[in-house]
C-alpha cells in the first residue's frame, strides 16, 4: 500500500518537475513576456493582499489598528492596480527591487562567510556573496535597459533548476523505494 502511494506521489512530482522545466525554458526563451506575466501576478497578489489586510483589520483590531490596517490595505491595492495598469513601469521597478535584494543578500552572505570562516565550506558562502553582489551591480549598472530580460530570465533559470531538482529527487526516491 505504501509503495503504491509513493509511486503515485513520485509520478505527480515527476510530471510537475517536467512542467517546471518546460516553463523555465519558455521563460528563458521569452524573458520579456515572462517578466510582464510576473509583474501582472505581483499586481494581482498586491490587490488580494490589500483586500485581506483590510478585512483582517476590521475583524481583529479596534481603534487605531483598524485605521492602520485599512491604510496599508489601500496602499497594497493602489500598488497592485498601478502594476496592472502599467506593467512595463512595474517591470522596471521590479528589476530595481531585484537588484537591491541581490545586493543586500550578497552583503549578508559576505558577513556570514567571515563569521563561519573556521568551518569547512565557508569559501562557498563567500563565493555566493561575491557573485550575488556582482550580479546586483551588473543589473543596477545597466538598469533600465536590462529590465526587458533580467526578471524573466532569472525567473526562468530558477524555475528550470527547481524543476530539474524536483525531477532528480523524485527519480531518486522511486529508485530508493524500488518502484519503477
Amino acid at each position: 500500500m505504501a509503495e503504491a502511494v509513493l509511486k503515485r506521489a513520485s509520478n505527480l512530482s515527476i510530471v510537475l518537475g517536467v512542467l517546471m522545466i518546460i516553463a523555465g525554458i519558455i521563460a528563458m526563451l521569452a524573458p520579456w513576456e515572462a517578466g510582464l506575466v510576473i509583474t501582472i501576478v505581483v499586481g494581482w497578489s498586491a490587490i488580494f493582499n490589500g483586500v485581506a489586510q483590510i478585512i483582517f483589520g476590521f475583524r481583529t483590531h479596534g481603534g487605531w489598528h483598524v485605521l492602520l490596517e485599512f491604510v496599508l490595505g489601500i496602499i497594497y491595492i493602489i500598488a497592485g492596480i498601478y502594476l496592472l495598469m502599467h506593467p512595463v513601469g512595474g517591470l522596471l521597478a521590479i528589476t530595481l527591487i531585484l537588484a537591491s535584494f541581490l545586493l543586500v543578500y550578497g552583503i549578508f552572505a559576505l558577513v556570514l562567510a567571515f563569521q563561519i570562516k573556521s568551518r569547512r565550506g565557508w569559501g562557498w558562502v563567500l563565493f555566493d556573496g561575491i557573485i550575488t553582489i556582482f550580479l546586483a551591480v551588473l543589473i543596477w549598472a545597466h538598469w533600465p535597459l536590462n529590465s526587458d530580460w533580467v526578471v524573466g530570465t532569472l525567473f526562468g533559470i530558477s524555475i528550470f533548476m527547481s524543476g530539474v531538482t524536483r525531477l532528480m529527487m523524485s527519480l531518486a526516491l522511486r529508485k530508493a523505494v524500488g518502484t519503477t
